[in-house]
């Protein structure tokens, strides 16, 4: 099957099977996966609008590079594949796909930390350094339901703008980005946010906000903080990591 796949798409398109075969890996590790639910997805490179996201039923320790299914924007299965995927979650990918050619990469998880955050009135304060990156570019969308409703892609497209981040309310996580290293840094980033802040609200102590300047000066900043790299400056040793923990993502 590994060589059938390998054989089959160009050169670009099995790196970006291997990158995101392994960033469902990292996520698993980081215990940031939800079963066999929530999904990543990324665009193919080339002229069609055509995405690769895991197969329904797989865990994400379990997904490759060659077992990835591979869609349009309708979630049609475009290339022979033993697995399906979930509708559900491809509505929410989809819009951001069609909407924003920038996203090549979307990444959308219910870890308990974000959903609990989802669910606060104020949703994520600039509490700590790590919140400022996600609060520079952050949008919110109201919960509607199961995603499973194509009227609600219009009215989530309209709330995320030209964001790169956003929280759905009572649902989980969202990032997106122009590479899936970057999608998964933004990630990391604002999964860590969430979870520094519901420690430090645990506590029941007086909390200090970072104050709004120094939040409106954090996007140069955050280039700064990367060497303009973004996420493809911590990516090589994610790779790393899971060549020595959770071999495999490559076939």
């Amino acid at each position: 099957m590994v060589a059938s796949v390998k054989q089959r798409v160009s050169e670009q398109e099995w790196q970006m099977r291997v990158d995101l075969a392994a960033c469902y890996r990292i996520i698993a590790h980081y215990g940031w996966d939800d079963l066999v639910f929530t999904h990543i997805s990324a665009r193919v490179p080339g002229p069609e609008h055509h995405f690769l996201i895991n197969p329904y039923g797989l865990l994400f320790e379990e997904v490759t590079a060659s077992n990835l299914v591979k869609v349009d924007l309708q979630g049609n299965i475009v290339m022979d594949s033993e697995f399906n995927i979930n509708p559900a979650g491809f509505t929410i990918h989809s819009a951001v796909h069609e909407a924003r050619e920038d996203a090549l990469c979307v990444l959308h998880l219910h870890t308990t930390a974000g959903v609990a955050i989802s669910t606060l009135k104020d949703g994520l304060q600039a509490y700590s350094q790590q919140s400022l990156f996600p609060l520079s570019s952050m949008a919110y969308h109201d919960y509607e339901g199961v995603a499973l409703n194509p009227d609600e892609k219009s009215r989530l497209v309209e709330d995320l703008g030209d964001n790169s981040f956003m929280i759905l309310r009572n649902h989980g996580l969202l990032t997106c980005g122009e590479s899936i290293a970057d999608t998964f840094l933004g990630m990391f980033m604002l999964q860590r946010s969430c979870e520094i802040q519901l420690q430090a609200q645990a506590t029941g102590q007086p909390m200090i906000k970072i104050p709004d300047p120094i939040l409106s000066g954090i996007k140069a900043q955050a280039k700064q903080v990367t060497r303009s790299a973004g996420g493809a400056l911590a990516w090589p040793g994610i790779l790393r990591k899971l060549d020595r923990i959770n071999p495999g993502y490559d076939q």
